[in-house]
Order: C-alpha cells, then structure tokens, then sequence
C-alpha cells in the first residue's frame, strides 16, 4: 500500500526562517555570547516560562556543569538521581567529586520514584536531581516537600521537556534550578547543541553571572558597575554563541506550530496504537501535559522488543531504544551506586524502542510507519 522508503529515527527541527536570524546576526557583527540574540531568546525564556533569570548556555551538559558549580558541590556530597537517563546528568556532579546515589524509576512514567527518595538520604547528601522522561513530569509536590523537609536542592534535568507542565508549571521553573536542551534532537533546537539554566531562586542569580563568565564578575563590567573585571570564583564559558541563539530565536518564535505540529504526530501514534496489547505506550498522570518529545512502545520482553526493532528496519524504519542503566556502567560502578533494587531501570532499558517523532515528519510517512507496526503484530501472531 504504501511505498517502502527509508525514515530517519531523528531529523532537526527546520522551519525555513533560521537562515534569515542567522544572516542578521552575521551581518551585526554579533556571533559571541551576550549578543542581541541571547538577549531575546532569554527574555522569551523568562517570561513564557514564568522564570526569574535565564542564561543561554552552549548544550544542556553545560547547564548540568554549571549547575553544580552554582551550587557549590564537593567531594563526597551525595547526590541523588535515577540510573535511567544519560551520563551528562551524573558527570555534572561526579566532575565536582561528588558520589551518585542512583535510584529505580517508576514503570508508568519511568521517571525517578518519589517513593525511594527520602530512603536513600543521608547526612552526606545535598541534592537532588530528576529527569523528566520524554517530557512528562515528576512528581514534584512530593519531591519538593522531601526537599524543604531535608534542606536539599532540587535541579531539573529538563532536556527533554521545554514547553511541558506539572500541573501549572513549566518543567524547569519547579526546582532550584532548571537545565534545557536544544540539541538537534530536541523539540526546539539552537543548530546542533545549545542548552539554558533556569534559576528560580533569586539567591543564586549573581554566583550564576560570575561562573558563566569564567568565574570573573565581567557582567558588572558589561552593566557599567565597574571600570575593571577580575578573576572571584570557579568558573567556566558558559555562553552561547549569538549565531546559535539567533537560530533559536526563530524557532522559539513559531515555537507554538511546532508544539501543535507535534502533538498531532504524537496523538495519530497514539490513537492508532493504544489498543495493541501486545506492547505498553506512555503513560502520563493528569498532572502533567507533556510536550510530545518522544513516543515509545515497551514490550513484554527482549526477544520481542529485539525482533520489532529488526523488523522496522528491514522495512526502512529507524527506531531506537534509549539509555543504559548507569549504575551497571563502569564509570557508574566507580563514582556511584544504586540504593535499593533494580526492578525496573534494567528492564525498560531492555525493552524500550522509541519510534520516529520529528517536526518535519509528514503524514504520509507516519502512516507508512503506523502500517508497518500492525503488520509486525499481525505476521508475529502467526508465528
């Protein structure tokens, strides 16, 4: 019925005035950070957001760094986190000396389980950090009430989750601080990587300025507060380039299209798959409206899971699974390790597969995609 063809797992988002920012900013002579377009692209951050201060970073790895810098993470701070999300999110803290206190997920929304938090805390932990899976939240009132009670931080991985709620907030503008994506894979992109910190506690606002700056108080320099600027603090280059942020200035400017767009492609999956009972689609709580960042099936187990992943790309599909479970990785068994038991990283990890969800994706494609699913299910029934 359909044409066999060959679909990508991924293709950037492009919707055809990134040249045109981009050229502006060649043409102002602004391509450092700091530049007109960081400017816009913070402020739009800010206000659609509902965030105190954001900062452009160069990817979300840099915002993860950053963040433990911010706040201040030694050696031997304990820092908790689930197995099931990648390395960036626990290098950021291991690169400070700090040990990962990784932790199972939960198998509806195979985010951090709320439940095992307080139980792995202890005097030596300072923080901790959740990953909003494929843009569907935690379960943050319960997280935060174990923050206040403990006096630890919270950071928001929200790599995958720009424009995503937990109930009337914005995923980043929950916890201490926040840390975005705009990696090429992501539902907004700044051409290739690109990243931002969110600070949502005022207190930390000055120290961000300083460590993005290289550790110097420059920005004062920059605000005409002082004739000079001098070395004050551990630091880094934490900007992003003014070509990048003008390539993400178009995008977050039609960011509302490529949302709708988005969640149509993720509901036609959606509508067509969910009485399979042959797999599990995502599940999400009423607390959260995710951003349809990624649409997943998870099979029963391995041989079935491996078998649809052979079948999908012999017909031209490219589909993917996603993490390592990090506590079972070398470096996760030498900086970390895992409190309470594995019942679900490893199993999710196993049998996992993410299907192609991209802005530019188009109908007749997806339907080529969706066909082919039903023809596995039924060729597999006849074995």
């Amino acid at each position: 019925m359909y044409k066999k063809t060959v679909i990508p797992f991924n293709q950037p988002t492009l919707i055809g005035t990134e040249k045109k920012y981009v050229s502006i900013a060649i043409k102002n002579n602004t391509l450092s950070g700091d530049g007109e377009f960081s400017h816009l692209c913070s402020r739009w951050l800010e206000k659609n957001l509902r965030v105190k201060k954001v900062f452009l970073t160069p990817s979300c790895t840099d915002a993860l760094e950053m963040a433990a810098i911010i706040l201040n993470i030694q050696k031997e701070d304990e820092i908790i986190m689930p197995s099931y999300t990648f390395v960036s999110t626990a290098n950021a803290f291991v690169l400070r000396g700090a040990k990962i206190i990784f932790i199972d997920i939960r198998p509806d929304t195979l985010n951090i389980d709320e439940k095992l938090i307080e139980s792995a805390i202890t005097k030596k932990t300072k923080a901790i950090v959740v990953i909003h899976y494929g843009g569907i939240s935690c379960a943050m009132d319960t997280i935060k009430n174990i923050s206040k009670k403990y006096k630890l931080w919270i950071i928001e991985d929200s790599a995958q989750s720009i424009l995503a709620k937990y109930k009337n907030f914005y995923l980043g503008s929950i916890g201490h601080l926040g840390c975005l994506s705009f990696h090429s894979t992501k539902n907004l992109t700044s051409g290739g990587e690109g990243g931002a910190i969110l600070i949502n506690d005022e207190s930390l606002i000055e120290r961000a300025k300083i460590i993005r700056e290289k550790g110097t108080n420059r920005s004062l320099l920059i605000e005409g507060k002082i004739d000079k600027y001098t070395w004050h603090s551990l630091g880094s280059s934490y900007l992003m380039s003014d070509l990048q942020a003008a390539y993400l200035w178009a995008q977050l400017k039609l960011s509302e299209n490529i949302h709708i767009k988005r969640m149509k492609l993720w509901n036609n999956y959606f509508h067509s798959l969910k009485t399979s009972n042959f797999f599990d689609i995502p599940i999400f709580p009423k607390y959260c409206q995710h951003n349809a960042h990624t649409f997943y099936l998870k099979f029963k187990n391995y041989k079935d899971c491996n078998f649809f992943i052979k079948y999908m790309r012999k017909n031209g599909i490219n589909v993917a699974q996603h993490y390592a479970p990090l506590h079972l990785s070398p470096a996760g068994i030498k900086f970390g390790k895992l409190f309470g038991n594995d019942i679900h990283t490893n199993f999710i990890s196993k049998n996992l597969v993410r299907l192609p969800l991209f802005f530019n994706l188009d109908q007749k494609n997806q339907k080529y995609i969706i066909c082919n699913i039903h023809k596995f299910i039924n060729t597999y029934k006849q074995k």
